[in-house]
C-alpha cells in the first residue's frame, strides 16, 4: 500500500511578514484573498487535518477544506519568544538564537527544540504511513520542514534550511519503510472547463 501525505503550508500573516513568532495570529487580507482563489485546487483526501493554529484555520477554511484539529501537528513551540520578531530577540538574546538556529536539541526559548519537533512529526509519519487513502493537512512551516527532515533521514541541522513558501503544497508518499517527496507545490485557482 502507497501512503500519501500532503502538507500544505498557511497563507500569509502579519507576524510572517514582520518575521514574527507566531502570535497566534489571523492571515492578512492578502493571505486570504489568495488562499480564497486556491480553492478546489487540491485533490480529495480521505482525512483532512488542521494545526492549532489561527492562520492554519483560516487557511484551510478559506480552501473550503472541513479539516479536524490534530494537536500532534501544532507548529514549534517557541516558549517565551512567542508573539516577539526574530530582530527583537536577536538584539536581546544573540548567543541564545544563535544556539537555538545551529544545535537542533536547544530551547533557550523555554519551549520546544528543533529535536523534539522533529521527533513529533516521526511518530505523526508513522502513523499516517498505515492509514488508509490521502491524509491532507494544513500545517505551520515548521512542521513541513520537520516531515521533509524525517521523511528524507536528513540531519536535524539541515531543518532551517528548508524553505517552505506561503500556500504550498509538500507531497510525501511512501511504501516499503521509505518516503519520496515532492516539494513546494504552489496554490494556485483550479482552471476552468
Amino acid at each position: 500500500m502507497t501512503s500519501r501525505v500532503l502538507l500544505v503550508s498557511p497563507a500569509t500573516s502579519v507576524s510572517l511578514r514582520q518575521a514574527r513568532f507566531d502570535d497566534g495570529g489571523s492571515l492578512d487580507d492578502s493571505g486570504a484573498r489568495r488562499a480564497r482563489s486556491a480553492a478546489g485546487s487540491l485533490p480529495a483526501a480521505a482525512r483532512v487535518l488542521v494545526s492549532p493554529g489561527a492562520r492554519c484555520r483560516e487557511t484551510a477554511a478559506a480552501l473550503g477544506l472541513d479539516g479536524v484539529p490534530a494537536a500532534d501537528l501544532a507548529g514549534l513551540d517557541v516558549g517565551r519568544w512567542r508573539g516577539r520578531t526574530l530582530e527583537e530577540v536577536g538584539a536581546a538574546e544573540p548567543e541564545a538564537v544563535g544556539r537555538w538556529l545551529t544545535d537542533p536539541a536547544c530551547a533557550p526559548h523555554g519551549g520546544e527544540s528543533v529535536r523534539d519537533l522533529c521527533g513529533r512529526i516521526a511518530r505523526w509519519l508513522a502513523d499516517a504511513r498505515s492509514a488508509a487513502g490521502r491524509t491532507l493537512a494544513v500545517v505551520e512551516p515548521e512542521v513541513v520542514r520537520a516531515a521533509v527532515v524525517e521523511a528524507l533521514d536528513l540531519p536535524a541541522a539541515l531543518f532551517w534550511r528548508l524553505d517552505v513558501p506561503p500556500l504550498t503544497m509538500t507531497e510525501l508518499t511512501g511504501r516499503t519503510g521509505r518516503w519520496n517527496l515532492r516539494l513546494g507545490r504552489p496554490l494556485t485557482a483550479p482552471e476552468a472547463d
